[in-house]
């Protein structure tokens, strides 16, 4: 947690320092143009109109929004609050649940997406409004998918190029057909940096409403799977050549896990791009005066 903790502690000091030299710049400011309202040059009693407060600058963490919105890490909330012109603090909160069926390489799966992350970043406005640019960490991260499988009697599956058949149930001989299951996790890298852009200022100076859009990643490391297989399988469609899949000894057992092994390493491969997990965000969000 080390390098996260270190990263956002700079951004903060970053944005604490733009706070600080604005202040003093406004101040300087005030300054001299009292000082040209006074023809005497010496602070003399002469009428000084009153200063105008109504485009000034918001004071730090005066404001707050809160909003929702939906990406690929689920349904999201947030909250913000506001730094000075350039910089807003916000924390995101993303959940979702997903069940599905599936097949591939002749096993029949079913699957349940579980989405559960929270992060928080830097908002960085360099035009004040609009643009802006977001480094973060997801610091909680328990994205995975999970399965069960089975492959019905006497059906066919494949297993790196190769074919097996799930056996039939057989009292005499225990075997039971083929099933499995297998998880993969999004979520290698703890905590996980991300970097997003977009458009739209949570933070609104005039009004409440505001509809951010967001791109960008979240470098979470490569996906890890795993998978095991359970139940009896058979070299050939007659059932002649069969075995317990846990075997330790037996020639087909250990090829087929062997097999099992090698195919998992190539949906790994497969899956390997999600380690840039994509971020594509659209959400509403409604600011606040809190002080």
């Amino acid at each position: 947690m080390k390098r996260p903790t270190i990263f956002l502690g700079a951004v903060l000091l970053a944005a604490s320092s733009a706070l600080v030299a604005q202040s003093s710049s406004s101040s300087l400011s005030l300054v001299s143009n009292l000082d040209s309202l006074d023809p005497t040059g010496a602070g003399g009693a002469q009428a000084v109109p009153a200063v105008r407060r109504s485009g000034a600058p918001a004071k730090p963490l005066s404001r707050v929004s809160l909003g929702v919105g939906i990406s690929p890490l689920g349904i999201g909330m947030q909250i913000s609050t506001n730094l000075n012109q350039h910089f807003n603090l916000r924390g995101t909160g993303n959940i979702f649940n997903y069940s599905t069926d599936f097949t591939t390489n002749g096993i029949n799966a079913n699957a349940k997406l579980s989405l559960a992350s929270a992060g928080a970043a830097v908002d960085i406005y360099p035009f004040h409004t609009g643009f802006r640019l977001s480094p973060g960490v997801l610091f909680l991260n328990h994205n995975q998918l999970t399965a069960t499988a089975a492959v019905a009697a006497g059906t066919s599956f494949t297993l790196n190029n190769q074919t097996y058949y799930s056996a039939n149930t057989n009292a005499a001989t225990g075997a039971t057909p083929v099933n499995g299951a297998g998880t993969l996790n999004l979520n290698t890298t703890k905590p996980a940096f991300t970097i997003t852009t977009g458009w739209g200022n949570t933070i609104q100076r005039k009004g409440h409403w505001s509809f951010p859009v967001e791109v960008g990643v979240a470098l979470i490391g490569k996906p890890s799977l795993n998978v095991n297989l359970g139940g009896w399988a058979c070299y050939d469609q007659a059932q002649t050549i069969c075995t317990d899949i846990s075997s330790k000894t037996n020639p087909i057992a250990i090829q087929i896990q062997n097999n099992l092994t090698t195919q998992v390493a190539k949906w790994t491969s497969d899956l390997e791009p999600l380690k840039t997990y994509p971020i594509v965000s659209f959400g509403v969000a409604y600011s606040f005066r809190i002080r």
